[in-house]
């Protein structure tokens, strides 16, 4: 679901997990106040204003630029770093052509490659954007959604809550929103659905059914996508938070941004703050560590 603006003061329950991969070990809620900076912002290097805290623990602001970390500390508050990634994008001003070009070459081959093999199985894109569309593409949407893991693990199918799908019926009365099914031989294979924020186009929900690994689905349908996008009117498509190789090949730039968790300093928020910095520590050493060649295959057969 798409994050409040910056300067949206609802207080909110948020649950901070203690989490390896896409699992959550534990999770510790408190009462924030969500500031989610747009790609626009991100861009022009906005600092947010903080809104009034009134009740709650403090505030998650997500997707600050790193430079401008100091500048939203201070207020008394505790503050920590929660995440560090690159918010990805890519311009569609440049044509796609250009951004095709711009591809390595071994890019250009897999899409190509991955496109044919899912022509070959019977691949059919459709598109939707108006609201009697999104009635047509929503139930097949959502029965792709059950099978993915960013709605059995993460929280982060599309979501099934009536004031939801009012909201998508309304963005897509405005002419703000974009969805696309992926089917293969007439069964819905991969879906993307995503949403107009400022300039952007924001890569929301997204998903594919798993049993169809082997071809490719979520990158071909992204393909397919992006080859609409460049003669829409949107600046920019916006991957939002988060890092992926899928982020990784279809961007053009990216900012190295930050989720800031800042509380109240009392002594259950301290305490909070000092597990979250310790198991996030160990989590990183543990990633780096992994790096080496003799533990990189030790994972490598685990994994399988």
């Amino acid at each position: 679901m798409v994050e409040l603006g910056v300067g949206a003061g609802r207080v909110t329950a948020v649950a901070l997990k203690f989490q390896v991969g896409a699992r959550t070990l534990a999770s510790v809620r408190r009462r924030l106040t969500r500031v989610a900076l747009s790609l626009d912002d991100v861009l022009a290097q906005h600092a947010p204003v903080l809104p009034p805290m009134n009740d709650g623990d403090g505030y998650l602001v997500t997707s600050l630029p790193e430079t401008l970390a100091a500048a939203v500390q201070g207020r008394g508050l505790v503050a920590v770093v929660r995440q560090r990634y690159t918010r990805f994008y890519t311009d569609l001003t440049t044509g796609h052509d250009a951004w095709f070009a711009g591809l390595s070459g071994s890019a250009r081959s897999t899409l190509k490659r991955k496109t044919k093999k899912a022509e070959a199985a019977g691949m059919e894109i459709r598109t939707y954007r108006r609201p009697e569309e999104l009635d047509a593409f929503y139930p097949l949407a959502r029965a792709v959604s059950a099978k993915t893991y960013q709605e059995r693990l993460l929280d982060a199918g599309l979501p099934e809550d009536a004031a939801s799908l009012r909201r998508l019926h309304a963005l897509a009365a405005a002419d703000d929103l974009r969805a696309w099914l992926l089917l293969i031989g007439g069964v819905p294979a991969a879906y993307l659905c995503c949403t107009a924020q400022g300039s952007a186009l924001r890569y929301d929900h997204v998903g594919h059914d798993p049993a169809l690994n082997d071809l490719s689905p979520g990158t071909v349908l992204q393909a397919a996508a992006m080859r609409q996008l460049f003669d829409d009117r949107f600046a920019r498509f916006d991957f939002t938070e988060g890092e992926g190789q899928h982020k990784r090949l279809f961007s053009t730039g990216g900012v190295a941004c930050v989720d800031l968790l800042l509380l109240r300093p009392t002594l259950a928020n301290r305490a909070t703050l000092a597990a979250l910095t310790a198991f996030d520590g160990a989590m990183a050493r543990a990633k780096r560590a992994t790096r080496h060649p003799a533990l990189a295959a030790i994972a490598r057969k685990i994994r399988r």
